[in-house]
């Protein structure tokens, strides 16, 4: 008797094991079966707009250094620094007495062989006229006549073209003004050497500037210079002054400058208030706007590593690592270009410990 209550209780005793056994395995089935979820985000195109600020320089629209012509001293200055020209405005007066000289000597010259050849030439002609009767002039003397003034007539043009040399030069005395504009440096005064070499060609004598228009001078860096068209209107401010000034992109060289690897890109200012001066530094903000839309992802999405930069593609619930490049960045968000087609699935936010081919829960 005492036999079956033991195997009774024994059972029973398995029994309550082996349930509680089943439910402590079904406790721990569904927590195994728990795997983390990756979030994704579908790749879309977007016209990213930004905008790129960079230093530029104001200069005149046109300006010119005036030097001397000919070695002389100066014996009027008819302006000063800040004076206002007109274009052919006389500005300094120079002397060269030898120049005077020279000049004096030529028309003397001119005057001579001025005379000689008209002298010559009334001779051929009497002869000319004499010699329609036979027999009165020789064909021989006739033409003897006709050499000598030939020969009189081209050394009278010598005496011209003499004349004429000397007279530009004595031109090259008075320094005029090229255009409208304002004196921005003087480096003579009465009496100072100047000339064409020596220590009276180090300096010019006056710089001329253009101030009413302006020419804004910016160097763009090379990643930029595709978003920038002529045309295109920006703003600018100077330090100095506290309102924002617009300008518009009138002249891009095409072309990289070999040491900045940047595309020179100037625009014209009208300085109607004269407010603004040549050689202010002034901060240009350049709009970048694309033509065409381009892929758009948060910069989370993106993986910078020792491998380059790539991005993790979802295909069949398989990560893929696509090689990109970045593009311009705005807030969050970046523009990458690479083998990537619409509504591709993008792991959102993404790291290098994601291996290719691991298994994306999404």
């Amino acid at each position: 008797m005492k036999t079956k209550i033991l195997q009774s209780s024994a059972l029973i005793f398995a029994a309550l094991f082996f349930l509680n056994s089943c439910n402590s395995k079904k406790e721990e089935a569904p927590v195994a079966e728990i795997e983390p979820k990756t979030e994704t985000i579908s790749l879309e195109k977007e016209k990213l707009t930004t905008e790129l600020r960079l230093p530029a320089e104001l200069t005149g629209f046109q300006q010119v250094d005036l030097y001397a012509k000919v070695s002389s001293f100066v014996k009027l200055l008819k302006v000063d620094i800040g004076t206002k020209v007109k274009k052919g405005q006389l500005l300094i007066v120079l002397e060269a007495p030898e120049i005077s000289s020279q000049l004096a000597a030529a028309e003397s010259r001119l005057k001579s062989m001025e005379a000689i050849y008209a002298t010559t030439k009334s001779t051929y002609n009497r002869l000319y006229e004499t010699s329609k009767v036979e027999g009165t002039i020789s064909k021989n003397d006739l033409e003897m006549a006709n050499g000598k003034k030939n020969s009189d007539y081209a050394q009278y043009q010598a005496a011209v073209a003499a004349h004429k040399e000397v007279s530009i030069m004595r031109g090259y005395l008075e320094i005029r003004a090229p255009f409208d504009g304002v004196v921005a440096a003087r480096n003579v005064n009465l009496g100072t050497f100047v000339g064409p070499a020596g220590k009276g060609s180090d300096l010019p004598l006056l710089t001329i500037q253009q101030q009413d228009k302006l020419r804004l001078a910016v160097s763009v860096p090379e990643l930029y210079t595709g978003y920038l068209h002529n045309g295109d209107e920006m703003t600018f401010n100077v330090k100095s002054l506290p309102e924002n000034f617009k300008a518009t992109i009138t002249r891009m060289s095409g072309a990289l400058d070999l040491k900045l690897r940047s595309e020179r890109v100037e625009m014209d200012v009208h300085n109607t208030k004269n407010n603004l001066l040549p050689g202010m530094v002034a901060e240009v903000l350049l709009p970048l706007n694309a033509k065409d839309s381009t892929f758009v992802i948060p910069k989370s999405a993106l993986v910078s590593s020792a491998e380059g930069l790539y991005v993790i593609k979802v295909v069949n619930k398989k990560a893929t690592r696509v090689t990109v490049k970045k593009g311009r960045e705005i807030d969050d968000k970046i523009e990458i270009f690479g083998d990537l087609n619409l509504k591709d699935k993008l792991v959102k936010i993404a790291s290098e410990e994601t291996k290719e081919g691991d298994i994306i829960n999404e």
